[in-house]
């Protein structure tokens, strides 16, 4: 019994640090960044660039807690309306799903298999700590 306990706890030990980088690293995810700004700004609402970046994608301030599609002013594809209609709103996991691969999200979420988004960029790592550090430029996240 006592190894059992013993071996549990380590278990539970080792895996700490996997679960802790599942939940992102906004450090990292600001310098991942990079990668989006090229279409993706991110910009308070009184107008402060927190970073400056492309207009192609939507401001990305607040995305997390966010419903799909609602940034005014930019024009969504269908997929990411139907999205919104859905109910979606954004979270941190969402987030790094859709990043993944925006296509299959939208279609596993909308169970449209034809759904498909404007955004054709598909990220194959660090996902968690784009939407960590996204997260942090999110005040209803906070």
């Amino acid at each position: 019994m006592r190894f059992a306990i013993i071996g549990a706890l380590m278990g539970a030990t080792l895996a700490m640090p996997a679960l802790a980088q599942d939940a992102g690293d906004a450090t990292v995810g600001e310098k991942e960044f990079r990668k989006c700004k090229a279409c993706h700004m991110i910009q308070s609402p009184e107008g402060e660039d927190i970073v400056k970046g492309g207009a192609t994608g939507p401001n990305l301030y607040g995305i997390v807690g966010r419903p799909a599609a609602s940034q005014e002013g930019y024009k969504y594809s269908e997929a990411l309306i139907a999205l919104k209609d859905a109910g979606e709103v954004w979270t941190v996991e969402d987030l790094a799903a859709y990043i993944t691969d925006p296509n299959k999200f939208v279609q596993e979420k909308t169970g449209d298999s034809s759904a498909r988004t404007k955004m054709t960029f598909k990220l194959n790592k660090n996902q968690a700590d784009i939407a960590a550090y996204l997260a942090s430029a999110s005040p209803a996240a906070q």
